[in-house]
């Protein structure tokens, strides 16, 4: 798998960033739409929660009788400061206007209960909560200041950041189940973990990559299937077998998870006995990442 480094013209720049911010613009305030819709649709109006500091931000307004919209903006204004000392200046802007726009649509912007039922509220309401944040993110910016917590906080511990927003969650849970219930606990639980699914699907989509790394002695006609049948680049590392000191090609390649099975039925057919290693890729960008033409 090859990338070259390539130095755009400054006309070819000037032209693709107004086109970058206005489609960031755009995930944003579809973005602050669906969050909304999940909001005032679904969970308020059938006192259900989300995680995070909207879940929090929620669990206060029912306990207090503060309006929700200035909860969220005050529950988000410390984790925003500290995106822009911590991140960047962009991401903080990006995410004070997110924010700012979800708390102005709460408050002025009337929603109608779309169901009454439990189950339909909890799957559809996490859904659009997700969607609307998976949409910030890839715009650029957060709906909720969980992530950045979790990130200050995995920085200076040995947690990581799934770990953070698990043991912040968990505990916003179990105060719901003290105040709310344990059955509207439950169903905000089962919120959360559709809005959770719904957000890494908008973030990586169907075509979530996997990265894998073969080796093989048919690695020159493994290299030659792949190219061809499933169309995929692959990059070439000069190796050495660690018992024997014999020369190796190690080869690796990236597919989409969709791909997997063919691959490995490829290499199967070639070479039984090749040693195979297979991780998650959260992202990918240069080189020829999209499929190259097939031969005929």
């Amino acid at each position: 798998m090859s990338s070259s480094l390539i130095t755009p013209s400054t006309s070819v720049v000037k032209r693709r960033q107004p086109w970058g911010a206005v489609r960031d613009a755009l995930l944003i305030c579809f973005g602050i739409g669906s969050a909304g819709l999940g909001l005032k649709g679904f969970l308020i109006p059938n006192h259900f929660i989300d995680g995070g500091v909207t879940g929090v931000s929620m669990l206060l307004s029912k306990g207090s009788g503060l309006p929700l919209p200035l909860l969220i903006l005050a529950m988000n204004a410390p984790f925003l400061i500290a995106g822009y000392r911590q991140v960047a200046r962009s991401f903080a802007l990006k995410s004070l206007l997110a924010v700012v726009g979800l708390a102005l649509l709460l408050l002025f912007v009337e929603f109608p209960t779309l169901t009454d039922d439990k189950l339909l509220t909890a799957v559809f309401g996490g859904f659009f909560l997700g969607a609307g944040i998976g949409l910030s993110i890839r715009g650029g910016s957060v709906l909720d200041g969980t992530e950045i917590l979790a990130l200050l906080v995995s920085k200076r511990t040995s947690l990581t950041i799934g770990d953070v927003i698990l043991v912040i969650n968990l505990i916003i849970f179990l105060v719901a189940a003290f105040l709310l219930g344990l059955e509207p606990a439950m169903y905000s639980v089962l919120t959360y973990l559709t809005a959770s699914k719904t957000i890494d699907f908008i973030i990586h989509g169907i075509e979530e990559y996997t990265g894998v790394t073969i080796v093989s002695v048919h690695s020159d006609s493994i290299r030659q299937g792949i190219l061809t049948q499933l169309g995929r680049a692959v990059t070439i590392y000069k190796g050495q077998r660690g018992f024997s000191g014999d020369e190796v090609d190690i080869l690796f390649c990236v597919v989409t998870r969709l791909e997997v099975q063919r691959l490995k039925t490829l290499i199967a057919d070639m070479d039984p006995s090749a040693f195979m290693i297979m991780h998650s890729i959260n992202d990918t960008s240069g080189g020829m990442i999209k499929k190259r033409p097939l031969s005929h």
